[in-house]
């Protein structure tokens, strides 16, 4: 059997970097919610664009893609090992910005008529955070400018959160509070360069 032709490795070499391509790095400075928006510029859009439709701020979204992803569209859980070596099935389905599970995100996708979705989408990602935030707000009553108790509900579930599974479990409340603290401090970063985020690109020049 004769190796594989010259034509084949430079297609295969091709389509390698048309895969990965399409992937976005993360923002340089994570810490700095006016640097993300700034590097990514169509971000501010689309954040802007979820808290119109959903009335989360934008603060509390940028919080939760830091906690569940640092803003890498390509996440998935770790797999399970099989006698300590082999790879098993991932831990869940969760994927993308979001982390969302697949079930969670083909509600979402149902609900909206967002047929298209992707998880690895960042516009899509802040739109089902934020229409995760409003079905927490309606069906449970918490406010959207509660960003610990908001993702409480993200990670354990609206009715995980109804019935208190977080009060035995002072990990997931850490986690709330670490992403609560990092809402309050992207938030003061965009009291003072929100006007410039919504700048036309052509005042830049």
């Amino acid at each position: 059997m004769t190796g594989p032709s010259l034509r084949g490795i430079a297609l295969t070499g091709i389509l390698l970097l048309a895969g990965t391509s399409c992937v976005t790095s993360p923002p340089s400075n994570l810490d700095n919610a006016c640097a993300i928006l700034h590097e990514k510029d169509d971000w501010y859009e689309d954040t802007a664009g979820s808290r119109k439709r959903w009335g989360l701020p934008i603060s509390t979204q940028l919080a939760i893609v830091h906690q569940e992803s640092r803003f890498r569209g390509d996440v998935r859980p770790r797999r399970r090992r099989f006698l300590w070596i082999f790879p098993g099935p991932r831990l869940s389905s969760a994927y993308g910005y979001s982390q969302a599970l697949e079930s969670t995100w083909m509600e979402y996708k149902e609900a909206t008529g967002n047929r298209g979705a992707d998880r690895d989408d960042f516009a899509d990602a802040v739109d089902f955070i934020g229409w995760y935030a409003a079905r927490a707000h309606s069906r449970l009553g918490i406010a959207l400018t509660d960003t610990y108790s908001l993702y409480l509900a993200y990670h354990e579930g609206l009715g995980g959160y109804a019935r208190g599974s977080y009060r035995d479990q002072p990990h997931v409340r850490s986690l709330a509070r670490k992403v609560a603290t990092r809402a309050a401090a992207y938030r003061r970063q965009l009291l003072g360069c929100e006007e410039s985020l919504r700048r036309p690109w052509w005042q830049f020049w």
